[in-house]
């Protein structure tokens, strides 16, 4: 008789790999969340920058374009939007700069300054939310397998003694991993709210100062009403049709 062939199962293999993966340890978990820290902060300074210099005092400008407006000062106004900073200063020359191309065309280049200043300020935000959510997965990662391998590390030293101090030892080493993970994920999102929360504001005072141009740039294009002058002569009457004298004659 033909004694069957022993072959291992493929679930073993699959477990025999994963098991010795596992027993690394956690100690690269760490060095992964250092460099995902670094790369937060790295994002949050260069966005502070950025949105420090396209900051517009909103307020004021929408009061000093609104004033210009008011009196049809149109190149008056796209002067002061150009030599003001910032994003929605931006917006506002983009439309008043070819604001006699008509009411539409003033509406369709605002709202695509727009979208693309959004861009801009939403940048490497999408990095800051990343590490917010997933970094403390990440550490909580690193600790599972500094925590797996520390009971290795005390079935391998059962015989030997002092098997308890060993684990605790390797149990705190693993804990550093979700500590870790915490410090880097808390500043990437409260810097991640605090952009998000500027952009809102920007979207807002775009929009504040899209809704003024348009209440002006669609008068621009009407014809002004004025008064007749004061001089004009008055037409001419009609000539009255002529009067004929009827007399009556009675016959005596």
């Amino acid at each position: 008789m033909m004694e069957p062939v022993s072959s291992a199962p493929h679930g073993s293999t699959i477990a025999e790999a994963l098991r010795g993966f596992t027993l690394v340890g956690g100690d690269w978990v760490l060095w992964v969340l250092i460099a995902a820290g670094a790369l937060s902060l790295a994002v949050t300074i260069e966005r502070l920058i950025y949105f420090t210099r396209n900051r517009t005092p909103a307020r004021r400008f929408l009061e000093a374009l609104t004033a210009k407006l008011r009196v049809r000062d149109f190149r008056g106004a796209s002067v002061l939007a150009q030599a003001t900073k910032g994003a929605e200063a931006r917006i506002a020359y983009a439309a008043l700069a070819r604001i006699a191309d008509g009411e539409r065309a003033v509406e369709e280049l605002m709202t695509s300054r727009e979208i693309a200043e959004r861009l801009r300020f939403e940048k490497y935000l999408m990095i800051l939310g990343t590490m917010g959510n997933n970094a403390p997965f990440f550490g909580l990662f690193g600790t599972v397998l500094g925590i797996i391998k520390a009971f290795h590390d005390l079935g391998a030293s059962a015989s030997a003694g002092g098997g308890s101090t060993l684990v605790m030892s390797g149990i705190s080493q693993a804990l550093v991993a979700t500590a870790m993970g915490l410090l880097v994920a808390i500043p990437a999102v409260v810097a991640y709210n605090y952009f998000r929360r500027k952009v809102k504001e920007f979207n807002a005072n775009a929009e504040a100062i899209e809704h003024v141009i348009r209440a002006y740039a669609g008068d621009r294009s009407q014809p002004s009403r004025e008064a007749p002058p004061s001089d004009a002569q008055p037409s001419e009457a009609a000539p009255s049709p002529p009067q004929w004298n009827e007399t009556v004659t009675t016959n005596g």
